[in-house]
């Protein structure tokens, strides 16, 4: 019999026993997109945001891999605004970030709309690769960054 090489990745439904695991990724995820922001600063911030304006409202979707949180999806399924998509640094470039993005999709599945950084150019590529169109500019109403305003269509 063949030893298996890693355990799969599944998806499935956020609950409260994740929130130490999904704050701590989100942390170290955007540590590594952007070292000059001190991310560790922002967590309780973060933890307020997480707990106040995303849980009670966005159907939550993560990404497990033998017990161990390697991303997630937020999306407001009433207005289908896309809030975070957040993978492990070791798994960017694999089909992690698409297996949130479809799961997004499947919550709002007539819309979904993201705020994205305009110097993250990889994230950009992604979502235009996977059917997402520029609708504008915008500024980050939390940080005050430059962001492209992108929306996805069926």
């Amino acid at each position: 019999m063949k030893a298996s090489s890693s355990p799969p990745l599944k998806l499935r439904n956020y609950t409260a026993d994740d929130e130490e695991a999904a704050i701590e990724l989100w942390r170290r995820t955007w540590q590594q997109a952007y070292p000059r922001i001190d991310f560790t600063e922002r967590v309780p911030w973060w933890r307020e945001r997480w707990r106040n304006e995303l849980v009670p409202v966005a159907r939550i979707v993560v990404a497990e891999m033998d017990g161990i949180l390697e991303g997630f999806v937020t999306v407001d399924p009433k207005s289908g605004y896309l809030d975070q998509i957040v993978v492990a640094p070791e798994f960017w470039g694999s089909n992690v970030a698409l297996m949130l993005l479809d799961a997004g999709k499947r919550i709002s599945p007539a819309l979904l709309e993201l705020l994205v950084n305009k110097d993250n150019a990889r994230a950009i590529a992604f979502y235009e690769k996977n059917g997402f169109s520029y609708v504008g500019e915008d500024v980050n109403p939390v940080s005050g960054r430059p962001v492209n305003r992108m929306r996805w269509r069926p």
